[in-house]
């Protein structure tokens, strides 16, 4: 899945400048997350600008995305202006710190596929760093505080981690009064360990609604539950017959 261009049903990805490629994570988050009509969405850290342009896809939401990373703003606001949905997506070079002190937007709804290993053993580039540990530029409490500041009151955050992160994150979340609205547990194969956690958070208490995802039957074809999930979005992923 590490092509340099990325060809989905309604749009293309080029990511030849991105350090994090087009993956599994961001395509479950971006096809898993309710708009719910929503008027204004933001995504965090948007690398290619996947999620945006999937969101765009499924809403008529005005979309703001965010990387800090250069390379990645600039992609993503090449891959937004190469779109449909070019007059509704835009592109800004800022951390979310930076961003939620300088903008006062809210927001109906927003997503982060976010860096995720804390305390990982680091590897690569370091924009590739950047993008998958938390102590580079974003940890999990300022991806919190801004979340609080930027989501309104009625609103909802939805995240992709880690299985062990994702438990973390919904820790930290009671803090800042964020609270699990809906989960759903990622397997690759349904006997293996949960790989990820999908969360939907607000500000409201309420009991979450959970249930499971897996990706992958036994002979490695992806499961029929996958496939509605992703078919707007996947060209050709159906199993032969």
């Amino acid at each position: 899945m590490h092509e340099d261009i990325f060809h989905f049903k309604q749009f293309t990805i080029n990511q030849d400048r991105c350090a994090m490629k087009v993956g599994t994570d961001g395509v479950l988050l971006g096809a898993w997350v309710k708009v719910n009509g929503a008027k204004k969405i933001l995504d965090i850290g948007t690398g290619t600008g996947l999620i945006a342009l999937m969101l765009a896809q499924k809403s008529q939401a005005i979309i703001d995305a965010i990387d800090i990373d250069k390379d990645a703003f600039e992609q993503a606001k090449k891959n937004a202006a190469d779109s449909k949905w070019k007059n509704r997506i835009h592109v800004f070079h800022s951390s979310l710190q930076e961003f939620a002190e300088t903008f006062q937007n809210k927001y109906d709804l927003i997503v982060s596929n976010p860096p995720f290993f804390e305390s990982a053993f680091k590897a690569g580039t370091e924009a590739r760093n950047i993008a998958r540990h938390t102590d580079e530029t974003l940890n999990f409490e300022d991806l919190i505080c801004g979340v609080n500041k930027l989501l309104l009151p009625d609103g909802k955050f939805n995240v992709i981690l880690p299985f062990k992160e994702g438990n973390c994150f919904i820790e930290k979340s009671k803090s800042g009064n964020l609270f699990v609205q809906k989960l759903t547990r990622v397997k690759t194969k349904s006997d293996k360990q949960e790989k990820r956690l999908m969360i939907e958070f607000g500000f409201q208490k309420t009991n979450p609604v959970e249930d499971d995802i897996v990706i992958q039957e036994e002979d490695l074809s992806f499961t029929e539950e996958y496939i509605e999930l992703t078919n707007d979005y996947y060209p050709g992923l159906k199993n032969p017959s």
